[in-house]
């Protein structure tokens, strides 16, 4: 499990990448399963724990952030043998790495801070596997294996049916967070809102959130710890999420679902898949509209804000569709495989090509078959075959080799007491196993 190590895992505060991967890791722990977290030093979980970083970069300025980062990543694909599946969680980088190791390589997109950064996704778009926060948050440009809505352990949020009268801003400081429209909608409301969050836009707090600042209506609580957030959501009459931008998901905003606090958020990015329009919370396109929204917010029940977290956002169902995301992938890549011919190893797979050894038994025989992204060069091993290309059949032993161009229709049957054995080189866009049309099949798999 590859971390960030921007912040510890789990975070002191801010960190919602890494508090994922806790979430994530100490789930899979409990289900049994091995896991080895790659995180910072001072980092805390059940899983073993592997770092090279001592201490997260943005508590440590005078750490060179890139020299870290490469140590941090290369650690992991240096032990790449040792592991099943790595999952990344470190954005585009370590993508780079994936084709130099046999382990695959699944990334949790968590967000794309720019376009710029796309031709490293697209260049390794097919050869690793991409998982999306959001369906809201995929790009048209990439496949992905799944969409996998984050988790929160909603036991470690207080229940509230019962709120103070103050709206809530809790995220970081920055023009896409929406902090200076969410005092605006305090301000058309009169009511108090209290702002809690790191600073990330120095110039942005200066300039449009401190003026308003005056301890009375608006009120700036600072960069909060875990406790003293959740005693926030859990008191707050709602939470205003006025983003400026598309966001990915938003855990602030589910956090505040589980304490019973409706959410008033701009109708952007993954929102709709969070808040459920006049049941959890509104959906709004304006300043004026999140004004009117807070004078509904009465109508909301608290008790089913926190019904849909239990339903749709616990630890354990992120937990069961990252395993069912990993079991999809192992069977995509599985190294060795039997087939009613016999049997197949995967020997090396690499972008572009892969090599395998088949070796199909007495009498056995593969389908009539074709592929639609794959060429294929087969070098006879031991045996004896009939090899069927182009509507002929042609007789190999030991030593003979035979090519198959993409879409060319092909077979081979032994036709010996022995098992026929051969390598097949595999190159193309696409070398999955499901890359097969069967035209037929002596085992009925057409």
């Amino acid at each position: 499990m590859l971390s960030p190590i921007a912040w510890s895992t789990p975070p002191k505060k801010y960190g919602p990448w890494e508090s994922i991967v806790s979430l994530l890791t100490e789930g899979l722990v409990k289900r049994g399963i091995e896991v080895t977290l790659f995180a910072t030093a001072d980092s805390h979980t059940s899983a073993k724990l592997h770092a090279v970083c001592p201490r997260p970069y943005e508590e440590d300025k005078d750490m060179i952030t890139k020299v870290y980062e490469c140590l941090h990543i290369s650690e992991v694909f240096e032990r790449a043998d040792e592991f099943d599946i790595i999952h990344n969680h470190f954005d585009y980088l370590p993508l780079t790495y994936s084709g130099l190791v046999d382990t695959p390589v699944v990334t949790t997109i968590h967000g794309i801070s720019s376009r710029k950064i796309l031709p490293v996704y697209e260049k390794y778009n097919n050869r690793t596997f991409y998982v999306s926060i959001s369906d809201a948050y995929r790009c048209r440009d990439l496949d992905y294996i799944a969409t996998v809505l984050h988790g929160i352990d909603i036991e470690t949020f207080y229940f509230n049916d019962k709120p103070q009268d103050y709206l809530l801003f809790l995220s970081r400081l920055h023009k896409d967070k929406g902090a200076k429209e969410a005092i605006e909608v305090a301000k058309k409301t009169g009511r108090k809102l209290r702002i809690a969050g790191f600073i990330a836009d120095q110039a942005y707090f200066e300039k449009e959130i401190q003026p308003h600042i005056d301890n009375e209506q608006i009120i700036y609580e600072g960069h909060v710890d875990p406790e003293f957030k959740k005693e926030l959501l859990s008191n707050a009459y709602a939470l205003l999420h006025m983003i400026n931008f598309d966001e990915p998901f938003g855990l602030g905003v589910v956090e505040a679902l589980a304490s019973g606090t409706p959410v008033i958020a701009m109708n952007r990015g993954s929102m709709p898949e969070l808040v459920r329009d006049g049941e959890t919370g509104f959906l709004v396109n304006s300043v004026d509209e999140a004004a009117e929204a807070v004078q509904k917010v009465d109508s909301i029940s608290r008790k089913k804000c926190r019904e849909s977290v239990e339903k749709s956002f616990s630890v354990d169902r992120m937990v069961d569709d990252y395993v069912k995301v990993y079991e999809t992938i192992l069977e995509k890549c599985k190294t060795e495989e039997k087939r009613p011919w016999g049997n197949y190893e995967v020997l090396t797979q690499k972008p572009g090509y892969k090599v395998k050894i088949l070796t199909v038994l007495p009498q056995g025989e593969i389908s009539l078959q074709r592929h639609s992204h794959r060429s294929e060069h087969w070098y006879i091993v031991s045996g004896k075959g009939i090899v069927t290309k182009k509507g002929s059949e042609i007789r190999v032993v030991a030593g003979d080799s035979v090519d198959f161009p993409v879409t060319e229709v092909h077979r081979v049957k032994n036709i010996d007491n022995e098992n026929l054995v051969f390598i097949e080189i595999a190159q193309g866009d696409y070398l999955g196993e499901d890359d097969i049309e069967r035209l037929e099949d002596k085992y009925g798999r057409v």
